[in-house]
């Protein structure tokens, strides 16, 4: 029966082969996921006031202009505790992506923030108009297959998704690195960045735009930091140390509680995929379908995206903790 099994899996290969509208040259998308070389242009999609990640990520990107050109910052959606609904939460993100601006005297970068959904998508089909996905739909023209625009996305993927229905051909011009999901082991998918938005989640996984995914659980759940580390590496230091510091603890004492704590400051990953330095360790597996009732579902016949499976967390937080100093 084993046998018969491989037979029909193989005839089915050949009988239902991939979805057209996916490239068809796998060997051209795999050379689009290999970390590029020399500076690169990015955009940054982030729910800014969810959770004190975004501001690290946010920081430590721009502090990276050795290598990440910063286009834009989009202020994503997110329905929490510390929101009263996703436009709620896109606003307050917006205005905590212009308060980190203002701690690190960037004023000059404050005309590069856009806000984006306030909804999630309604479909598989329809995208959410907003400034942001407008802007990502119309910038990534001036890009190309050979040099694309990085959409490094650390919260629901709701603007990348509306910008993709809104301009199928951007496809071709960017690339996504995306904080969602959980590890394809994880005994299931409920993840914040993707559970919020699963639509546009499906969107992203399944239209063939090259995908560099960091999953949550089981991966970078690895990248945490403790409160005596943050009191020694950044307190005093400047500002932005400063409040960085203060709103972690603060976090911590709300969702941990106790004496002894450590925070995951996930969405710093996702800047330093695209950094040269040596943070952690990536394979490509076919694109996995995320499913409306939190779990994958696998299909070996679909296109390659770049899965991360293990972060180097003394090697990533020994770079930020230098240029948040700075």
């Amino acid at each position: 029966m084993d046998n018969e099994k491989k037979i029909r899996e193989i005839e089915d290969t050949f009988i239902n082969p991939p979805d057209p509208k996916l490239p068809a040259d796998p060997a051209r998308l795999i050379r689009r996921l290999e970390k590029p070389k020399g500076k690169v242009d990015v955009v940054l999609d982030t729910d800014t006031y969810n959770e004190i990640d975004d501001q690290y990520a946010l920081a430590y990107l721009i502090k990276s202009d050795d290598k990440l050109n910063l286009q834009a910052i989009y202020a994503a959606p997110y329905y929490n505790e510390k929101s009263e609904g996703p436009a709620d939460g896109m606003e307050k993100s917006y205005q905590e992506i212009l308060n980190v601006l203002t701690l690190m005297e960037r004023e000059d970068l404050k005309s590069l923030v856009y806000r984006g959904s306030t909804q999630y998508m309604p479909s598989e089909e329809e995208p959410v108009i907003s400034d942001a996905a407008k802007d990502l739909a119309e910038r990534a023209m001036n890009y190309t297959e050979e040099h694309p625009l990085y959409v490094i996305a650390i919260a629901a993927i709701t603007n990348v998704a509306s910008a993709i229905l809104l301009n199928p051909e951007i496809t071709n011009r960017i690339v996504v690195i995306w904080l969602g999901g959980q590890a394809i082991h994880w005994p299931d998918n409920k993840e914040f960045n993707l559970f919020q938005d699963v639509a546009g989640a499906r969107i992203v996984f399944g239209c063939g735009v090259p995908l560099v995914q960091l999953p949550c659980m089981g991966v970078v759940s690895a990248f945490t930091i403790s409160g005596p580390e943050l009191e020694y590496h950044l307190r005093g230091r400047n500002k932005l140390c400063d409040y960085l510091v203060d709103v972690t603890t603060k976090e911590a004492a709300i969702y941990y509680g106790g004496s002894t704590w450590t925070r995951a400051i996930w969405d710093v990953t996702a800047v330093a995929w695209l950094l040269d330095g040596d943070f952690m360790k990536d394979c490509l597996i076919h694109s996995p379908i995320p499913e409306y009732d939190n779990r994958y579902a696998f299909d070996d016949r679909r296109h390659f995206i770049k899965y991360v499976y293990y972060i180097k967390r003394d090697n990533l937080f020994a770079d930020l903790f230098e240029k948040l100093k700075k």
